[in-house]
């Protein structure tokens, strides 16, 4: 199966390559997410005030799912004009729509303005968000692997990935700043726009910067060779690789729980659990995605190194132990909150290799569908759904729930990683 090139060594162009690919990721990244972080203000602003506020929490988590769901179908389409026409026109086709809607949602007019009318723009444009995202993450993940030498791709996706961890980084960091120079009126008058706002342009500037990148090696020489897939791609994904796509599926159901649960509702999570202030669980926040940036670069380098299988049994072992001692320490020992929830997300960092699986999972003229088609539908369900079902566990099950998830969910990789092992072995 071709990967990438005989080269040995990174070179300058492959470091630009993943300097331009990661930093329009981590934008990228940032305008799907900083949602999250004002999620609250969304609520008071596009939901009729006289609604039971559970109702409206879940209408606002539930147009931020839909960001989800949209997310196989704009994936699908993307990868497969992607396997047909190129990686890099999807490439930078993606940022544009994911950075126009979220330019436009900075403007949008609020419901005591519009009416009914303001939700259902808000929907739309996380329907278009979520479009984008789906063919974003694994257009990157393949477009770098079909530049970077085969002994490189761990590295290449680990720094992707990570990447991809700074935008929510970013999302924290900014989110931080308007919480800190904005009273709670400003930010909800008009701080909040400023985050998105920030975001459309950033994303903007960054599709230009594209431009600037190259299509991939393998896929120019199989265009030439005239040895694309003459099918519809994600129909041979289904039809030949079941089993790729089954292990793909549960690889991106244990990623979503570790980025959702650990990284993105952690911060509201220790706010309205445990009373931590904004700034503190903010800040934490931020020490616990570098964690993560830090995790994925590492565990792209020992998948290159030792292996998937081993790097995932290591790392999902970590995982499992680092959540643990977080979760269950933060009433107890609340001051080590930033040394347990750092750790936390240098554990949730071995997502980082996933892709160097599911990259070398599918062949070449298939390969951005297959990819496309086995993350985008897990993410879709596993990760649109986790906000609504770890708000129900914790306020009916047990505080807990969040760790018990996540756990639960690395143990699975723990036994993905024991059955490819053997699998390797035979």
């Amino acid at each position: 199966m071709i990967i990438s090139g005989v080269k040995k060594n990174l070179t300058n162009q492959d470091y630009r390559i993943l300097g331009l690919s990661a930093l329009g990721g981590a934008l990228e990244f940032y305008d799907f997410i900083i949602y999250v972080f004002f999620a609250k203000q969304i609520e008071m602003l596009f939901f009729p005030p006289e609604i039971p506020r559970w109702l409206s929490q879940v209408q606002t988590y539930g147009i931020f799912a839909a960001g989800y769901l949209a997310r196989p179908f704009g994936g699908i389409i993307m990868a497969h004009f992607g396997d047909r026409l190129g990686r890099k026109k999807m490439f930078a086709f993606s940022i544009f729509l994911m950075s126009a809607p979220t330019l436009l949602i900075g403007f949008l007019p609020p419901f005591h303005t519009a009416g009914i009318l303001a939700p259902f723009l808000l929907l739309f444009m996380r329907i278009c968000q979520g479009a984008a995202v789906g063919g974003e993450i694994p257009g990157a993940w393949v477009f770098v692997s079909e530049h970077v030498p085969t002994q490189k791709i761990g590295l290449a996706c680990g720094i992707l990935t990570g990447g991809l961890t700074l935008g929510i980084l970013l999302g924290s960091l900014v989110s931080t700043l308007i919480n800190t120079f904005y009273s709670a009126s400003e930010v909800l008058s008009y701080g909040w726009r400023l985050a998105f706002i920030l975001g459309g342009i950033f994303g903007l500037i960054s599709m230009f910067l594209r431009r600037w990148l190259k299509e991939t090696p393998i896929f120019s020489e199989m265009a030439k060779r005239k040895k694309l897939d003459k099918n519809v791609p994600v129909k041979t994904v289904i039809s030949k690789h079941k089993h790729s796509v089954i292990v793909c599926m549960l690889l991106t159901w244990v990623l979503s729980a570790g980025i959702m649960v650990v990284i993105l509702l952690a911060p509201s999570y220790l706010q309205s659990v445990y009373k931590f202030p904004v700034i503190i669980s903010q800040e934490a926040n931020s020490i616990a995605i570098a964690g993560v940036t830090l995790g994925c670069i590492l565990s792209g380098l020992a998948a290159d190194k030792i292996g998937f299988s081993k790097t995932l049994i290591a790392g999902s072992l970590f995982c499992i132990v680092s959540t643990y001692i977080f979760y269950t320490t933060l009433s107890s020992h609340p001051e080590l909150l930033f040394l347990t929830y750092g750790l936390a997300g240098l554990g949730v960092g071995v997502v980082g290799c996933f892709a160097f699986y599911m990259v070398r999972s599918f062949p070449v003229e298939i390969r951005y569908s297959g990819v496309s088609f086995s993350f985008n539908i897990a993410y879709a369900f596993a990760g649109g759904l986790t906000p609504l079902l770890i708000s129900l566990l914790t306020n009916f099950v047990s505080v807990l729930a969040p760790a018990y998830y996540v756990i639960v969910l690395f143990s699975i990789g723990l036994l993905l990683g024991i059955y490819l092992l053997r699998i390797e072995k035979k």
